[in-house]
């Protein structure tokens, strides 16, 4: 498996409407055909030491192999997604990673 893990840092003072926005087409990216999961979140409420919780959102999307991974990338609903939405964040943070 390959699995691509973002986090996003959104501007402070957004409108409902921009959040809702960024929401809707962060959600858009399950349904590119080769993420086989994916999921959209908030920080938890868990607090130690060793947990980030700094970030807005995360999206992670899993693929069979890095090949699923390289179709998502340039498949138009990702670029849509960052065309109309890149100017609600500060800050993106990526973790990518393949089963062992």
């Amino acid at each position: 498996m390959f699995i691509h893990h973002v986090y996003f840092w959104l501007k402070e003072g957004l409108s409902p409407e921009d959040i809702q926005q960024f929401e809707a087409g962060v959600k858009s990216l399950l349904a590119i055909e080769s993420v086989k999961f994916g999921d959209v979140g908030k920080p938890a409420e868990t607090d130690r030491p060793v947990i980030d919780r700094s970030y807005s959102y995360s999206l992670l999307t899993i693929f069979d192999d890095e090949e699923g991974h390289e179709i998502y990338q340039p498949h138009p609903v990702h670029q849509k997604f960052i065309e109309s939405c890149a100017h609600l964040w500060t800050r993106v943070l990526i973790f990518d990673s393949e089963t062992v």
